[in-house]
């Protein structure tokens, strides 16, 4: 690849992780995620992503093991090397997007208990019927699509 095309893609992962750490993740966790999805090698290790990155082992260590519980990314062997490698797992999108069923559920029993609470008249009322509506929607419509998308792309 063009060293032309290696900082192109490594501007693109910046911006990813610029938007990403807007929206709430930690800098170096979002830059560490979009350096090991923009890389052209199958994986990194930690003394590749400090490299690139320029922070410290400390800093990328708290985002691996952030990102590795999240499932986001996961330790693989890589023989004849005693340093750890990491990569985005096949099928991590849809893996991660399943997850979210369990936030779907916990954001309807939330308006379902302020139901039990209010009762089921008034603004409050309106505003939570809705709330439950549109997850209990969610809830059914999306397991259905992350499943039609495994059937049509994954191998």
């Amino acid at each position: 690849m063009a060293v032309d095309s290696k900082q192109r893609l490594r501007d693109a992962a910046e911006r990813l992780a610029l938007t990403l750490a807007q929206g709430g993740m930690q800098k170096t966790t979002a830059r560490v995620m979009t350096a090991l999805l923009y890389t052209e090698q199958d994986t990194m290790t930690a003394a590749d992503l400090c490299e690139q990155l320029s922070v410290s082992t400390g800093a990328v260590s708290t985002a691996i093991k952030q990102l590795t519980q999240s499932a986001m990314v996961e330790r693989v062997p890589a023989p004849g090397s005693r340093r750890e490698h990491y990569r985005f797992p096949k099928g991590v999108w849809a893996d991660l997007f399943s997850q979210q069923n369990v936030m779907l559920k916990v954001m309807r029993e939330a308006a379902q208990n302020g139901l039990d609470i209010t009762g089921d008249d008034g603004p409050t009322a309106a505003r939570l019927h809705e709330m439950q509506d549109f997850y209990a929607y969610m809830e059914r419509a999306l397991p259905p699509l992350i499943d039609g998308w495994r059937e049509e792309y994954r191998p």
